[in-house]
């Protein structure tokens, strides 16, 4: 194992002073650690059995789980052409996960951060600071979640549902642009809602904690006669946040580094779905409030005017049809909506309030078609348009005006895909897949995958898998200008592109499943903030290439006394392949245990978790351990204006 990991990374990896890694390392090949992966993702209250209710013989045949977002058919994750983590609605419950950012920290390779605003997400040894998590694609139901300006992807207490709401999350990993186009780059994040028949009546929950963190929430969900099925919650959430220490504020002019009552937080969430036959309609709102409590931008310290406003919703119909045996239809239309609002207070002098605006709207629509042919290949072709018919920024001062810019447009987008799942022998699979995507902003770009999936015995699948995947430039990114104080667009980017090859390895042994992953990708054309020398202003520019290679490494159990656990380590570098260095942000090693017992039968049981990040390089070439504090920044008249794109990791 040494020596393997010594050719694969350079020496610092191999390096005395890593026992935590070498015990893992130890554990994994050991299989005394393990969790909860053989099960399919039921979980109790969904009509599946719990496994205290299955015999020591049926448990260790408990089934493969399945999932559905791999390759837009369910399949199990031992034939998907990725490597798959599902995370179950037990699980949320078990380890006490609050919004979707707790739910994807517990995932093997993934590692997230708070900077007191926004919660983001990196994987496999990447995640720039200022990127708002772009790179991963966010669905709900199958729905696209990135918004349209600047292609979040919340996580935090902004994501548009509530966790209690979610059955399971299916984590895809690997460039997924040859179904889902763009920002499917790194993965994508599946989050499947439950159904009505799972509440059956009304559901009330409320919870209370430190700061003055309250949340209620009240849930309907029934199945009726004729086959309608419906569900409407709704949620919401406050808290006065933490008084918070900054020792870069600690003067007497700034309270000493203590922001006080800067931390607050109110959020509110709808969602709604109905079904009848072979309709579904759901829609979804969020709105959450944060105060900012960091200073960041130069903005007053502790003060609670400086708070940043996210408004998200969505409608989508859905038309899901069976013909005969070996035919599916799918259609959709949906509707989107976005908002964004930053109100910042600066002290030029004198006081004022910079508001920073953001507004998307689209409507679009999609067609698929599922069929299997001569017993041997299933196939699925598609279409897809989306018209994102308002896309708008506005940045002005209010007191005394100054308006520092406003931009608004269109743009549309039109795609094609195809796939076929070949059965080459009972054995062997072979996935392969391409989709054409045109953006009125760039012009056409091409996605192919290809997956080779073998079963040298029954218990025992390997993958080969390559593919490429591509992010678009997006409208903050192409149009964001301020007048000439900070920064300027740049209409001729575009987009990034990522190669990926990866060997997944995954072994079922009773009731344990191990896995194992080695990969390598290479991004060009990486889209990154720089200073133009000419005239000092910020730009993005395609100015990056980097590289990374990495390896993932799990294992996961149940047992007949209903004990489950898992452990998962990853080993990863990522480099700059201009200047030769390790990227900032991307911590070396990240390692996870959790262990989850029952105390008294059902009634009382007890989940740990222990998770572990290795020290990552800042921006300014430093190493540590917490990234994306706010920093100060000179407060002088018509600098620091702009939707967060000065924000420093210190």
């Amino acid at each position: 194992m040494k020596d393997f990991l010594a050719s694969l990374f350079p020496s610092p990896i191999t390096r005395k002073g890593c026992p935590f890694v070498s015990f893992l390392l130890l554990v994994f090949m050991c299989g005394t650690i393990a969790g909860h992966g053989r099960i399919a993702h039921g979980a109790e209250g969904n009509g599946h059995p719990s496994v205290t209710d299955l015999s020591i013989e049926q448990l260790m045949e408990v089934e493969v789980a399945t999932v559905y977002g791999a390759s837009k058919f369910t399949q199990k994750v031992t034939e998907a052409p990725a490597s798959v983590s599902i995370v179950s609605e037990l699980d949320i419950k078990r380890y006490g996960y609050r919004n979707l950012a707790d739910i994807l920290r517990s995932v093997r390779g993934f590692f997230t951060f708070y900077d007191r605003a926004y919660a983001y997400i990196g994987t496999r040894g990447f995640s720039r600071p200022g990127d708002y998590n772009t790179r991963v694609l966010l669905l709900v139901d199958g729905h696209r979640i990135n918004d349209n300006i600047y292609d979040t992807a919340s996580i935090g207490n902004e994501f548009i549902l509530d966790v209690d709401l979610i059955d399971r999350v299916e984590v895809i990993r690997g460039p997924g642009s040859s179904l889902y186009g763009n920002n499917a780059f790194f993965g994508v994040i599946n989050v499947y809602t439950k159904k009505p028949g799972q509440y059956n009546g009304f559901e009330v929950s409320g919870e209370a904690a430190s700061f003055d963190t309250y949340k209620q929430r009240a849930t309907f969900g029934k199945k009726f006669a004729h086959g309608f099925e419906m569900l409407l919650s709704g949620t919401n959430y406050t808290s006065k946040g933490q008084s918070l220490y900054f020792q870069e504020y600690n003067s007497p002019a700034t309270n000493n580094g203590r922001a006080d009552s800067c931390d607050h937080e109110k959020s509110g969430s709808l969602f709604g779905n109905f079904k009848l036959a072979d309709f579904t309609l759901e829609g979804a709102y969020v709105s959450r409030e944060k105060g900012v409590p960091t200073g960041s931008y130069g903005t007053v310290f502790n003060d609670s005017h400086t708070r940043d406003t996210d408004v998200r919703g969505y409608l989508d119909l859905k038309y899901n049809r069976d013909i005969g045996k070996l035919t599916n239809v799918k259609a959709r239309v949906f509707y989107d909506y976005y908002h964004f609002s930053g109100n910042y207070l600066f002290n030029y002098p004198p006081l004022t309030i910079n508001k920073d605006d953001a507004t998307g709207k689209w409507w679009g629509t999609d067609l698929q078609l599922t069929r299997t042919l001569f017993d041997r290949h299933k196939v699925i072709a598609g279409m897809e348009y989306q018209d994102n018919y308002l896309q708008k920024q506005r940045n002005y001062d209010q007191y005394p005006y100054a308006q520092y810019l406003i931009n608004t447009g269109s743009s549309y987008i039109w795609a094609a895909h195809v796939q076929d799942q070949f059965t080459i022998a009972d054995n062997l699979l072979l996935n392969a897949g391409v989709r054409y995507d045109y953006y009125k902003t760039f012009g056409s770009t091409t996605s192919p995958r290809i997956g080779l999936i073998y079963n040298p015995f029954e218990k025992t699948t390997v993958k080969l898998l390559y593919g490429q995947a591509f992010r678009a430039p997006n409208v903050y990114e192409l149009y964001y200008s301020d007048g000439g104080t900070s920064q300027k667009a740049n209409p001729d980017l575009k987009p990034e592109t990522i190669t990926t090859y990866e060997v997944v390895l995954e072994q079922y042994v009773k009731n344990y499943r191990f896995s194992a992953s080695s990969y390598y990708y290479k991004i060009r054309d990486l889209i990154t903030l720089q200073t133009d020398p000419s005239d000092g202003l910020l730009v993005f520019r395609n100015a990056g290439k980097t590289e990374a290679k990495g390896v993932e490494l799990g294992a996961e159990a149940k047992w007949s006394n209903g004990m489950e656990g898992k452990a998962s380590y990853a080993l990863q570098q990522s480099t700059d392949m201009e200047t030769g260095s390790m990227l900032a942000n991307s911590p070396r090693h990240l390692a996870k245990l959790n262990l989850y017992t029952p105390l008294i039968q059902k009634k009382l049981s007890t989940g740990f978790e222990l998770q572990y990040t290795s020290w990552r390089r800042t921006v300014q070439g430093g190493l540590r351990g917490r990234l994306c504090r706010g920093q100060s920044h000179p407060s002088q008249p018509g600098t620091d204006k702009g939707r967060r794109h000065l924000r420093k990791c210190i």
